[in-house]
């Protein structure tokens, strides 16, 4: 990053004389929710729809919608995209497993994903997570992060 005249200027990293070689990244990250959220979660009562079924779906547009947000990201053919929810006591954690045969990495797409995952079930929860304010005094995304990096020269 530069600055001249005052301005900043950003530029996409050049890739390229890179080779192409098998990219794979697994992010992870949890909401966590009311252990009265999480029940109404199982047992299908939330009225806007199912939260884990909209976290993956969600999870896969935003992979494919990563350039677009990450203003320096490279647009990538991705050829697989795997997002898993899993249900914990006041807890869902949604990760997400993202591959391609590129010059870059995928793990802004992994990223990417698990963050808009996470937000679509906040989006789907909070009428019942919000206390006597309209707060979210328990409610929060944590600890999204890349759990693993595969790199596979071919």
């Amino acid at each position: 990053m530069k600055a001249a005249q005052g301005l900043l200027h950003f530029k996409q990293v050049d890739i390229s004389n890179k080779p192409v070689v098998y990219r794979e990244a697994t992010a992870t990250g949890r909401i966590t929710l009311k252990p009265a959220t999480i029940d109404l979660i199982r047992k299908g009562k939330m009225e806007k729809g199912d939260p884990l079924a909209l976290a993956a779906t969600a999870a896969i547009l935003a992979v494919k919608s990563t350039p677009s947000i990450i203003a320096l990201a490279h647009p990538l053919k991705v050829e697989r995209t795997e997002p898993r929810v899993k249900v914990g006591k006041n807890w869902v954690e949604v990760t997400v497993t993202v591959a391609a045969h590129e010059k870059t990495g995928v793990e802004m797409e992994a990223l990417t994903a698990v963050a808009v995952g996470l937000l679509n079930i906040w989006d789907v929860v909070k009428s019942h997570e919000k206390d006597s304010t309209g707060q979210y005094p328990s409610t929060a995304i944590r600890s999204i992060q890349v759990t693993s990096k595969v790199k596979r020269i071919l």
